[in-house]
């Protein structure tokens, strides 16, 4: 993923490969978009538009200043939580019906302090195999610097119906 700024007005933009209309998506993005985890709504979390084919989400934050430190930035951990829904999209998209992808190992760094206000994510599988996939993040800031990069192992698990 390049590192360097980013124009953030072409995130969530219909283009090649890029899917905007959420009724286009896949299920199971489209039902954690529908129904968002608790975590995820007061993240402020807005998935924008995903390329499945390629393995990428796009996402928008809406950041208030409830996730700020007493410094005024986001949390440290908030900014992990972000990047950690941009990569776990990024690998559902390509997961069976019933399947979830636990993260097993995360790792993040922090490049520039986030502020409260609209936060960009970009999510990509750099490689799926058949029980593991490996993720990459970054988060910018509405002029597109980049503020944060993550990167992610997951497992693949099939959730198993409950006997009645």
């Amino acid at each position: 993923m390049n590192a360097t700024a980013i124009n953030v007005a072409s995130l969530g933009a219909a283009r090649d490969d890029f899917e905007t209309n959420a009724e286009n998506w896949p299920p199971n993005v489209k039902a954690a978009h529908d129904k968002p985890s608790p975590t995820s709504a007061h993240l402020g979390l807005e998935l924008l538009a995903v390329d499945k084919a390629g393995g990428t989400v796009e996402m928008a934050f809406n950041a208030s200043d409830k996730l700020c430190n007493k410094w005024g930035g986001i949390q440290g951990g908030n900014v992990a939580a972000m990047l950690d829904d941009a990569m776990a999209f990024a690998i559902g998209l390509n997961l069976d019906w019933g399947q979830i992808s636990p993260t097993l190992e995360l790792k993040i760094s922090m490049l520039a302090p986030a502020r409260p206000g609209r936060l960009y994510a970009v999510g990509q599988v750099v490689r799926r195999g058949r029980s593991v996939g490996f993720v990459e993040g970054m988060l910018y800031d509405g002029e597109g610097q980049l503020l944060a990069t993550g990167s992610s192992t997951a497992n693949f698990v099939t959730l198993k119906k409950r006997d009645t």
